[in-house]
């Protein structure tokens, strides 16, 4: 019992440990984005850590592409995929595609299943599209799609957790935790970038924790995006290409691409 209680302590203190090197890795980037240059002498004083911290991390966001390292410290990037936009600035960007995957993911969906939606544009258009079933369970982190779906004789479940208002998406150790407990047939998976090499990604690395979670949460991951975000890299990963089993995106997508994936074994809809 002893050694549980043990093994438990140092799980939580190992995922602290973890979301503090995060959180200060996006502290920092949010302060380059805002003053253009900063640092490694003054971050140092700022953060009170040491210069050899501030230069790994510096060196952890410029391998990303998010910031350009100079001398005594970094620059900001003219890079359009450091940003986090909010969730009314996406919606209206690439709105016919994002119909037309929503469209194509919804043919996926059977009468009487368990449903994850992450939070963000495109699965919002999923949840619009879901009135012709009858009978299913929704789990989501997105506030406007349990308010979407409100109104039906769906169960839905929100996971809890801390609010980003942002995105109108909830995130944190409680969300965390309660999608450990849950297992779904499916989860719709929206990202902000993705890319051969890295996998997929978003600007908020709390969002990439809870996104993880929902992967581990579900049987089958559908990740849903438009063409737009190949190539792009956000701050944090959530998961490698390897672990999703369909991604379903526009025609946009570069023939190159579209064959890496298939060679992985990931089944491609282009709309």
């Amino acid at each position: 019992m002893k050694k549980t209680i043990i093994k438990s302590a140092q799980k939580e203190h190992g995922r602290d440990q973890e979301m503090l090197i995060d959180e200060r890795r996006q502290h920092i980037l949010q302060l380059v984005q805002q003053r253009g240059r900063v640092l490694v002498v003054s971050l140092s004083d700022e953060l009170k850590i040491s210069q050899i911290t501030i230069r790994k991390d510096l060196d952890f966001l410029q391998a990303r592409g998010l910031i350009q390292r100079s001398h005594g410290g970094a620059l900001r990037t003219q890079s359009n995929t450091i940003g986090d936009p909010s969730l009314q600035e996406k919606q209206g960007r690439n709105h016919a595609e994002k119909q037309r995957i929503a469209a194509a993911a919804i043919e996926l969906i059977e009468e009487g299943q368990c449903i994850i939606l992450d939070s963000g544009t495109t699965t919002t258009a999923i949840a619009e599209g879901l009135r012709k079933f009858k009978k299913l369970t929704i789990i989501t982190n997105g506030l406007n799609i349990a308010a979407e779906l409100a109104n039906t004789d769906f169960e839905v479940i929100l996971i809890g957790g801390t609010l980003r208002k942002n995105s109108f998406s909830l995130v944190g150790p409680l969300a965390e935790d309660n999608l450990g407990e849950i297992h779904a047939d499916v989860l719709f998976l929206g990202v902000d970038g993705f890319d051969l090499e890295v996998g997929f990604t978003t600007p908020n690395f709390l969002e990439s924790r809870v996104n993880r979670a929902m992967v581990e949460a579900s049987h089958r991951v559908v990740a849903v995006c438009d063409s737009s975000k190949y190539g792009h890299r956000s701050l944090s990963r959530i998961v490698p290409l390897a672990a999703i089993h369909h991604l379903i995106t526009d025609n946009g997508l570069p023939a190159g691409a579209a064959d890496a994936l298939r060679a992985m074994n990931i089944t491609l809809t282009l709309v």
